[in-house]
Formats: C-alpha cells, structure tokens, sequence
C-alpha cells in the first residue's frame, strides 16, 4: 500500500455536540459507584454476551502507576464473575519495564497482577487479523494468543494519553492488543522514520481505530466494553509514576456492547463537566485531534455515537450527561474511594 496517496481525515481537534449527531442508538449503563461493588453491577449489564474461554484485556500500568484501576477491584470480579478467565496484554513498542516478556512479568508481579493468569499475547509471536474496510491496513498483527480465546471483555482506565488525546476502549484494544513490535510500529512509525512517534493527530487516531476494529470484529458479538472515569491524569497509565498529576474530577463507570457508545459517552461526560474541572483533559483530546478516534469510529461503522445513558443507580431512569456529573467534587476531596 502506497501511504503517500492515502490522506487522513480532519476535525479531529473539535467536539461534535450530541444535538448534532445522526444515526442509530446503543445503550450505555452508568454508575457513580466507584468501588469493586460499583464495577461488579455495572459489568453484570454487559456480561451476557461473553462465554467460552474469556480474555480480560486490561492496563495494567507500569510499576507503581497511581492511577490505574484499582487492583482489589478487578481482583473482586474475576473471582466472583469471572473465575476462568485470563487478563490479557502485549509487550510494549517503547523500552520500559513491559518491553520484554520478562520484564513485564516483573512489572506485574509489582503492580500485584498475580491473582489470575496473565497472558502475554505476544510471548510467543504474532497473528494477523484482517482489518475490513480500512483505507491505512488490510490487516493489523497481534499478539498470536489472542486466537485463543473466545470472548473478550475490555476493561479500560479512561483518562488522557500524550498522543492519543484520550484512551477509552478503543485505545485499549487497539494498541494493546497489537504487537510490541510489527503492530505497535505499523500504527506509530512511518517505516524508514527515525522518530518512532512520528505518526500523529489524525493519521495516527486513524491507524488506531482500524486496529481496534480488527479485534471488535475477530470477537463480536462476544465482546463487551467498561470504562471506569477516574483519576483521569492527562497522561497514560504508561507513564507509571511520572504521570501529570490528576485535577479532573472522578465521575463513574459507563458500559455497554458499543465500543464507540461507550468511548462517546465517555468523552461527553468529560465535556459536560464545569469549564475549570474539564479544560485539562479536554485541552489534551483537542490538541492532540484525538476526538477523531470517534468519527473515524463512525466511518467504520464500529457503533453509534447516539446513545440512551442508563442511570442504574436509580431504577435504570435514562439520563443526560450533564444529570451524571451534577454534584462531582473536585478531585481529591471526595476521599479515596
């Protein structure tokens, strides 16, 4: 494929307001529970699809990471409702501490990921999974255990990322399911480039998304989504503890059988909050163009970006955005939650 006649798409750096968007609608559950039990209930709404053999994918984060999501949590649901399955990664594109196999291993030991079994995908080699209707790949190399498994449950800490702009489930899948070595760079790096990172803004949201739709694709209909908003850092959770520190409020926990639902719902929450509680996390989205994560979504056709927001705090009432974020506390004084 000759990438010098492909052009990527714009609008990346603005938000398209809800009143604004066409197309079909998908459920998206919400809670503001923040706690193993919030997660649990929320997860039991978006559990039916899933059977087989069942992989979790998850960040698990680089050693010591302050913000990813918290370890009893995920430990309280696989024991309770997912006692089989297996949390998922692949090995990172950048020289770190889950470069190699072995030294993710460490890594997860430290971080305590060791209550269930943790597959690194690519341990053992890649496998191609075609990529339909993408205009950047044909198909996107993966870490070779993902063939293994039947259904796939992702997991996602939202928050900020450098180049991404935001990381939801999208994000999750598409780059954590990609190999540390052939896919990771497929969707990062102009081949001949010096600069690893090189590929961004829409060009790079593209590349992702057409990654992520290659694994929605390989699993659906037995895939499902939860993001969990909280300590919503502008940076990654690749960043371990030299993450930005936090100043976005925590909001909840959204699910749904959509990616794109889930990853929208998750972005207008963001939006809906006080100008002086959101500018941070919505200057890195905007900046960095990552909002046409959504609309190359749509392009796709991966989902909707038209949702009913389903408060199940309160006997299932759909609700706006902006009734899910009313009375947030800016963070750090709600308490450790």
């Amino acid at each position: 494929m000759n990438y010098n006649q492909i052009l990527p798409g714009s609008g990346g750096e603005h938000y398209v307001p809800y009143d604004q968007r066409t197309g079909e609608t998908s459920a998206v559950y919400f809670t503001r529970d923040l706690s193993a039990d919030g997660l649990r209930k929320i997860f039991s709404r978006v559990s039916g699809v899933l059977e087989g053999n069942i992989a979790i994918k998850l960040h698990t984060g680089e050693k010591h990471g302050p913000n990813i999501i918290p370890r009893p949590w995920v430990e309280a649901l696989v024991k309770n409702d997912l006692p089989q399955a297996s949390i998922v990664e692949t090995n990172t594109y950048y020289d770190g501490d889950r470069y190699t196999t072995s030294q993710h291993r460490e890594t997860l030991k430290v971080n305590g990921w060791t209550f269930c079994p943790v597959d690194i995908m690519d341990e053992d080699g890649t496998a191609p999974l075609p990529v339909k209707g993408g205009k950047w790949f044909t198909e996107m190399y993966m870490g070779k255990n993902i063939l293994n498994y039947d259904s796939l449950f992702v997991l996602t800490h939202f928050k900020g990322h450098t180049q991404g702009g935001f990381g939801g489930s999208a994000k999750n899948i598409g780059i954590g399911c990609a190999d540390g070595r052939i896919g990771k760079a497929m969707i990062h790096t102009t081949p001949g480039s010096s600069d690893m990172w090189d590929i961004a803004k829409e060009e790079f949201m593209e590349r992702m998304m057409e990654s992520a739709k290659a694994v929605v694709d390989h699993f659906s209909p037995r895939i499902a989504f939860v993001n969990v908003l909280r300590n919503m850092s502008v940076s990654c959770d690749c960043e371990g503890t030299a993450a930005m520190p936090v100043v976005t409020p925590n909001i909840g926990i959204v699910a749904s059988l959509d990616i794109l639902a889930a990853d929208q719902a998750s972005v207008d929450l963001v939006y809906a909050l006080k100008e002086e509680d959101r500018h941070a996390l919505v200057h890195r989205m905007e900046s960095r163009h990552g909002l046409r994560q959504l609309s190359y979504m749509k392009e796709l056709h991966m989902g909707n970006d038209r949702y009913h927001l389903i408060d199940i705090d309160n006997q299932d009432q759909e609700i706006l955005p902006v009734d899910a974020v009313k009375g947030v506390l800016p963070f750090g004084s709600e308490g450790e939650r």
